[in-house]
C-alpha cells in the first residue's frame, strides 16, 4: 500500500485507536500527525492502514458530537454568567440601559495550520476576540516577544502538537517531550515581559506535554497533567472562559476544566482572575 502527504490513516499495533494525518515519508518511516488530538507519532509503514472517506465520516460524526456537547455546556455557562455581570453592573437596580463586555484579546499560536483554523472559527463563534498565527514548534520562541509588542494581548496560547519518547528518557526528563522545551521557553519570555499571572494570561501545551514545566515557566493552564493527549479544541476553551470573566472575578479551576473534551487529566491550571471589563450605558446605532 502507498501513502502520500495528508493521508488520513490510523495505525495498526494501536488498535486504529486514533486518525492521523500524514506529514511526511522518508524510506519507511512516517510521520503522523493527529485529526483531532495535538499528538505527534512515529509510524512504519507497515503499520499503518489508510481510513476509507465512509470510515472517516463515522469517526467525524462522532468527534463533531463531543465538540457540540462541549459548545452547548459553554454556551450555557456563558449565558449564566451574562446574567450576573449584568446584575451586577447594575447592582441589582433595575434601569433601561444596557451594559457591554471589553472581552479579553488572545494571542493563538498553533503548530499546526489545520488545528489554527478550527480553533479561529470557534473563538468567533464564542465572540472572543482573537489573533492567530501558524509558527512551527521550534520558531515560536524567536517570535514570541514581537508577536506580544504587536497584538498585546489578554491572553496567550501557546500550542500545536507533542509528545512523551520514552526512548529518550523518562516521563521527567524534558528532553524525551518533542515540544515541550519549546512551549516553556515561550512561557518564560511571555512572563518575563508581563510577571503578574493576572494580568497576561498564558496556556500553553499540546498532547502529553509535561504539565508541571509549563506551569512552574509561568503558565496559569498548561497541559497534560496525566500525559495524555489533548483534543485540539480544548485550549480555545479555556482561554474563552477568561476571555468572558470579568477581572472582579476568579476563575473556579473545574468550571474552566469541565466543559473541555479532555478535562483534568488532560488539562489543570493555577487560581486565576478574569480579563474581561464590563461597561455602560450600551449606546445604539
Amino acid at each position: 500500500m502507498t501513502f502520500k502527504a495528508g493521508d488520513i490513516v490510523a495505525r495498526l499495533s494501536y488498535k486504529c485507536d486514533l486518525l492521523f494525518r500524514v506529514v511526511s515519508i522518508i524510506g519507511k518511516h512516517v510521520e503522523l500527525a493527529g485529526e483531532d488530538m495535538r499528538l505527534l507519532a512515529d509510524a512504519y509503514i507497515d503499520d499503518l492502514v489508510k481510513i476509507t472517506e465512509s470510515e472517516q465520516a463515522e469517526r467525524r460524526k462522532k468527534s463533531k458530537e463531543k465538540e457540540e456537547n462541549s459548545y452547548y455546556l459553554f454556551r450555557q455557562d456563558a449565558k449564566l454568567l451574562k446574567y450576573r455581570n449584568g446584575y451586577d453592573v447594575t447592582s441589582g437596580y433595575s434601569t433601561d440601559s444596557s451594559f457591554f463586555e471589553l472581552r479579553g484579546r488572545v494571542l493563538h499560536i498553533d503548530g499546526d495550520p489545520l488545528y489554527l483554523q478550527k480553533c479561529t472559527e470557534l473563538y468567533k463563534r464564542l465572540g472572543v476576540p482573537v489573533y492567530g498565527v501558524h509558527l512551527h514548534e521550534k520558531e515560536m520562541p524567536e517570535q514570541m516577544e514581537s508577536l506580544l509588542e504587536m497584538v498585546q494581548p489578554d491572553i496567550v496560547v501557546v500550542t500545536g502538537h507533542d509528545a512523551y519518547l520514552k526512548s529518550r528518557g523518562t516521563g521527567e526528563d524534558i528532553r524525551a517531550y518533542r515540544n515541550t522545551k519549546y512551549f516553556a521557553e515561550c512561557v518564560r519570555i511571555a512572563r518575563k515581559q508581563v510577571m503578574n499571572r493576572d494580568n497576561l494570561i498564558i496556556f500553553a501545551g499540546a498532547c502529553q506535554s509535561h504539565f508541571e514545566t509549563l506551569i512552574k515557566a509561568g503558565a496559569n493552564f498548561a497541559s497534560s497533567p496525566d500525559r495524555i493527549n489533548i483534543h485540539a479544541l480544548d485550549p480555545v476553551y479555556i482561554a474563552a472562559k477568561v476571555s468572558m470573566t470579568s477581572f472582579m472575578d476568579n476563575i473556579g479551576l473545574w468550571d474552566v476544566l469541565r466543559n473541555t473534551i479532555t478535562g483534568e487529566k488532560g488539562l489543570g491550571g493555577v487560581e486565576t482572575r478574569g480579563v474581561m471589563r464590563r461597561g455602560m450605558p450600551m449606546k445604539e446605532d
